[in-house]
């Protein structure tokens, strides 16, 4: 790959408003990090632009590498099938185009210092880890592969920040749900209870996962993660890494 490839964020979309306001300022602040970088947002639905007209305007103006990087928390259908096979297809006709698809976000422990600004945000305090129990509650998968990540989040999460306990929670395919893990820490005689939504931006899901804290009356609700500053800087090490692998010839280009 050539120096500087074009970032090509790569969002889900909603039907929410606020889903592309957060990836529009998530994308601001990537931008404002890394001065001279192409930085670029592609949606596989409901909002435009869509990946294929974005990978044509690149083509058009004469860009040749294009790092699409999945705005995904865990690497379930949507990085493993739908994002490839969009990218295919686009790339198929558009043969100055090279793209290496980026790894997703998570896990790293950036998502979770990430997580816990939002829960300090939201009015707990850092010398409160030892007496909360928190409910790391995402969006859901039916890809077991997905499960066992956010389950082993939790895990380590509780012991690198000593927590009295974190339990993952699903507001979709998977369970418990969040008031479910909520009403559990309770029953195990955890005195205060924090929801940390570990989604990146608002939306239906988020929306249930909130509605799930209130109610289970959980202690503290967090907000979702958002541009934290956190995540920015994740993005980056994504790229770099994509750019890094292609570099070595480590990573394949999407083909046709």
């Amino acid at each position: 790959m050539n120096a500087h490839p074009t970032l090509l964020v790569i969002a889900h979309g909603s039907r929410d408003p606020r889903h592309a306001a957060t990836v529009t300022e998530l994308c601001a602040r990537v931008r404002q990090l890394r001065p001279g970088l192409r930085v670029e947002v592609g949606y596989l639905d409901f909002n435009a632009p869509r990946i294929p007209r974005v990978l044509e305007r690149l083509s058009d103006d004469d860009v040749r590498n294009v790092v699409a990087l999945p705005l995904l928390l865990t690497r379930a259908f949507h990085a493993k099938t739908d994002i490839p096979a969009v990218l295919r297809e686009a790339v198929a006709r558009l043969p100055l185009l090279t793209v290496h698809q980026a790894e997703v976000l998570g896990p790293s422990l950036l998502l979770t210092s990430a997580l816990e600004r939002r829960l300090e945000e939201a009015g707990l305090r850092p010398g409160d880890h030892r007496s909360t129990g928190v409910v790391l509650a995402s969006a859901g998968s039916s890809d077991p592969e997905a499960i066992a990540v956010i389950a082993e989040i939790a895990r380590e999460w509780r012991r690198t920040a000593q927590w009295c306990a974190v339990r993952p929670a699903f507001a979709s395919a998977s369970l418990p749900r969040t008031a479910d893990a909520v009403r559990a820490l309770r029953a195990e005689g955890v005195r205060r209870v924090a929801v940390a939504p570990y989604v990146i931006a608002p939306g239906f899901l988020p929306d249930r996962i909130a509605a799930g804290a209130r109610e289970a009356r959980a202690d503290i609700l967090a907000p979702v993660l958002g541009a934290a500053p956190e995540l920015a800087r994740l993005l980056l090490r994504r790229y770099d890494q994509a750019v890094r692998a292609g570099a070595r010839g480590d990573a394949t280009a999407l083909t046709a």
